[in-house]
């Protein structure tokens, strides 16, 4: 029973520390990162896995049923919800007209641009002939 207990403390310690070392570098790129979208990008991937392996350090700790139903629970909310609100951000940002870094190539994206302001001109334009 001891070693059982020793081997479940000691993956779960590593799975704790892993999480916070994917923490530490998300935060290493929020503070290095030369603009919003490339920080942003950095601390949704770093802070959803850093949270999901502590916490799973933390139900491989415990070792209960409830336990295990509730960090499983709470990863995948995390895993869902914390990208979508990033591209919900991203969104917000590219129409308020934050600024890239002057090196970012966005020949693709503004493509992308050109195509949905088209279909935007087209479908006001079809509105204003009915009217």
């Amino acid at each position: 029973m001891e070693e059982t207990s020793h081997i479940r403390e000691t993956i779960s310690a590593v799975f704790i520390l892993a999480g916070v070392i994917f923490m530490v570098i998300a935060t290493i790129g929020l503070l290095r990162f030369p603009d919003f979208y490339s920080r942003m990008s950095a601390i949704t991937k770093g802070a959803t896995l850093g949270l999901g392996l502590i916490v799973g350090g933390m139900g491989i700790y415990f070792n209960l049923p409830d336990m295990s139903l509730k960090v499983t629970l709470i990863i995948c909310f995390i895993t869902i919800t914390a990208p979508v609100a990033a591209h919900v951000m991203a969104r917000t940002a590219v129409r308020n007209k934050v600024s890239f870094w002057h090196k970012t190539d966005l020949k693709e994206f503004e493509d992308y641009m050109h195509e949905k302001h088209l279909e935007k001109l087209k479908e006001q334009d079809k509105e204003s002939k009915k009217a």
